[in-house]
């Protein structure tokens, strides 16, 4: 590992470290103070809802700090954030961790001497305020710390025009090119999602099931996607005419065809906004990526990338000559 990464992986795990190493010094402070079961859950209303031994609550939120802090860390890494996107990644991790913290700190301290020598009866609203306004502080603090670092460079995935492809069309020729794509789980998530909309709503309420089918319906519309490169553009379509997503040829600088990481470069499968991108990503795989004249990437996740690529570069040739 450079020492550039390290650096990363370092800045990205420290505020967990630091988080843990907080509760674990204030559960050994009030260790003597904390009854053998204290309240570890609390509702909407702050009143306790659920207990566990005072042991077990260590035990069971020490793994979550140091797990948060690995991954943070593996991302800073290998997640492919670029310049600000970095940044902000590890601001929100230095955010998560104040957060996680303040409120493991918090439970401790509200069951510390609680009346009647048991459990606390409630959790103050004013320790979620708090919580919060040390998440604004710690990720202020994150930005900050995250300066000191060099922020990785993002791959240029676009050679010079002459560099990349193109298909040759004679004059007046007319080319298009369309391909479907998906994922094997896309029609399975669909149909789950209408069976449990479908369940709430008769068991309960349809008031209950109707978010879930709502849901359903853009999965089941994109469960095979269909993608074309013709004189409009770059589009992505499903089963029925709309929606759909264009990028039409006036805002496309350039195409290439590359492989994409669904989860480190976009964060999941759909339809993904990223800083400095967006796609419909299906799978991690081949894709089409449009560079947009504003600087935006747009991706697809679709076989035979190279082809629409091409083409595509071909029409926005075209379309900046007027022709």
């Amino acid at each position: 590992m450079t020492r550039t990464n390290l650096d990363r992986v370092t800045l990205a795990a420290l505020p967990f470290v630091l988080a843990l190493l907080v509760d674990l010094v204030l559960f050994a402070v009030l260790k003597d103070r904390l009854p053998g079961r204290i309240a570890s859950h609390f509702g909407v209303d702050g009143a306790a809802d659920g207990h566990v031994g005072r042991t077990a609550y260590v035990l069971a939120t020490t793994p979550v700090l140091i797990v948060l802090g690995a991954l943070w860390g593996l991302a800073a890494v290998r997640g492919k954030f670029h310049g600000r996107a970095h940044r902000r990644f590890l601001g929100a991790g230095w955010a998560l961790a104040g957060f996680l913290g303040y409120l493991s700190a918090a439970v401790l301290t509200v069951n510390a001497d609680a009346p009647g020598g048991g459990p606390a009866d409630r959790l103050p609203p004013g320790h979620l305020a708090a919580a919060v306004a040390v998440a604004v502080l710690a990720g202020a603090l994150g930005l900050l710390a995250a300066r000191a670092v060099p922020a990785p460079a993002a791959p240029s995935a676009y050679g010079d025009r002459a560099g990349r492809g193109r298909i040759v069309l004679a004059e007046g020729e007319v080319a298009g090119w369309a391909r479907s794509t998906g994922a094997w789980w896309l029609p399975l998530a669909a149909a789950a999602l209408l069976a449990v909309g479908v369940v709430l709503g008769l068991r309960l309420s349809w008031f209950a099931g109707a978010p879930v089918l709502l849901l359903a319906l853009p999965v089941l519309c994109f469960c095979r996607p269909y993608v074309t490169v013709d004189r409009r553009g770059l589009t992505v379509s499903g089963l029925l005419p709309w929606p759909r997503v264009r990028v039409p040829l006036e805002r496309i600088a350039a195409a290439d065809s590359r492989r994409v990481d669904a989860l480190a470069e976009y964060g999941g499968w759909g339809y993904r906004v990223r800083p400095g991108r967006t796609g419909f990503i299906v799978r991690s795989g081949e894709a089409i990526v449009a560079r947009q004249t504003g600087g935006r990437d747009f991706a697809v996740t679709v076989e035979d990338s190279a082809t629409a690529a091409a083409l595509l570069n071909t029409l926005v040739d075209r379309h900046r000559a007027g022709r």
